[in-house]
């Protein structure tokens, strides 16, 4: 190319080969059907895996491919609360006392401040 006709492009930018002469890998059309109702096909590699949900591209809700079945889901364990860790350190009788002395302390105070 001569310097006159790259000038005013974004070298880098942009590719001026073409796909003359290029074999482009094998490639299949994978449908998938959202919760909501959207359907659309993927292009994927004709040797990839093929997973069995992908995200909707109209409303990003997660979709089944049309021929698999719904995947199990992982059992997930309950969040631990703070009450949940407080009870692995201490018994509800212990905790009964420890709010009963912080009560006589808070009592206390509002009486000299009273």
């Amino acid at each position: 190319m001569g310097e006159r006709a790259l000038r005013g492009t974004r070298l880098g930018a942009t590719s001026y080969e073409n796909d003359r002469n290029t074999d482009l890998a094998p490639r299949q059309e994978v449908p998938y059907t959202c919760p909501k109702g959207h359907h659309f096909d993927v292009p994927l590699a004709a040797e990839a895996e093929i997973p069995a949900t992908w995200e909707c591209r109209n409303c990003g809700a997660t979709a089944l491919r049309v021929d698999a079945e719904q995947p199990q889901q992982k059992k997930a364990k309950p969040p631990r609360t703070h009450w949940d860790m407080l009870l692995e350190r201490r018994t509800i009788e212990d905790l009964e006392e420890v709010l009963n002395e912080r009560l006589a302390i808070l009592r206390a105070q509002r009486r000299k401040s009273a």
